[in-house]
């Protein structure tokens, strides 16, 4: 007996219209696969001494899934590269799933494109508000400044990132260092967009509807508000916390506020998600963190 409802999607769009077609997995597929080839290329060209003082190379969920390809039998290198692989394979086999049509049309691309950007300025301007209503000394600095001008930046509002960059360390300051941060943090943010959608949208939503609805026994309905506020709070606390090498570690200070922020932010994006699917929500999170990093760059960076 066929399901009354879908896992990966909530909302059924009139056929072939501009939202049904960009909610198939093939135009995730087709809008992210520039977004993947830039993140890749930007790691492997910015990836200097200087950047990995302040920048750890990877966004902390392509690390997690490039460790579980590791743990399967894969060397290091091949999981480096099946990796952004194992995204294009999974959304190849939703689309196979769905029984959709596969043609697309690349007129719908740049309208995606502004609908993402579109669909972050909410967060930006919810993040916003936060640091300028919340007292000095609970406002946060954006993830990943050195330490050294953390001090001189506490009192100005940023907005903030959902990058989970992993922390970063002193170093010898240069006169490049604020155009290789921005730069680290846009890459970084355009990855988080794809592999933490992918990690705690994708998969981590899909595995908690199976959970609850189909182990648990719970109606549709609370099935799918538990498995969104699991996966927000999960989400959330990805940002401050890591495991690594066998242990738990801290990777930036914990403020109630900010996670609370970030809660709001996996919501936000599990609902997009179920609303519009992967390929939206995860550019909607790299306009998000590009927008974010720019922003902060261009106007609360005066201390820097």
């Amino acid at each position: 007996m066929k399901r009354k409802y879908d896992t990966s999607q909530l909302l059924n769009f009139a056929p072939d219209s501009y939202l049904e077609r960009t909610s198939r997995p093939v135009y995730a597929l087709a809008f992210l696969l520039p977004f993947i080839v830039f993140y890749e290329l930007g790691t492997i060209l910015i990836n200097t001494n200087l950047l990995r003082q302040y920048w750890q190379g990877r966004v902390v969920a392509f690390a997690w899934l490039q460790k579980l390809l590791e743990y399967l039998g894969f060397s290091s290198k091949l999981a480096w590269l099946a990796t952004p692989l194992m995204v294009v394979l999974i959304l190849v086999a939703l689309q196979l799933a769905s029984r959709k049509g596969w043609r697309f049309f690349v007129g719908d691309l740049p309208p995606m494109l502004i609908e993402c950007i579109l669909l972050a300025l909410p967060l930006i301007v919810f993040s916003l508000l936060l640091n300028t209503q919340a007292k000095p000394q609970f406002r946060t600095v954006l993830p990943g400044v050195p330490a050294k001008q953390e001090q001189a930046q506490t009192a100005s509002i940023q907005v903030w990132a959902q990058n989970g960059n992993a922390p970063a360390t002193e170093g010898a300051a240069t006169s490049e260092e604020p155009m290789i941060r921005v730069l680290a943090d846009i890459v970084t943010g355009i990855g988080a967009g794809i592999y933490e959608e992918l990690v705690f949208r994708l998969i981590l939503i899909c595995l908690l509807m199976l959970l609850f609805q189909d182990v648990l026994r719970l109606n549709h309905k609370n099935a799918v508000i538990v498995s969104v506020l699991v996966s927000a709070a999960l989400f959330s606390a990805y940002h401050h916390i890591d495991f690594s090498g066998g242990q738990w570690y801290q990777r930036s200070t914990f403020s109630w506020l900010e996670f609370g922020f970030r809660t709001v932010a996996g919501v936000y994006f599990a609902v997009l998600f179920a609303i519009r699917g992967f390929g939206v929500t995860a550019g909607t999170h790299a306009c998000y963190d590009v927008t974010a990093t720019l922003t902060n760059a261009l106007f609360f960076a005066s201390g820097n």
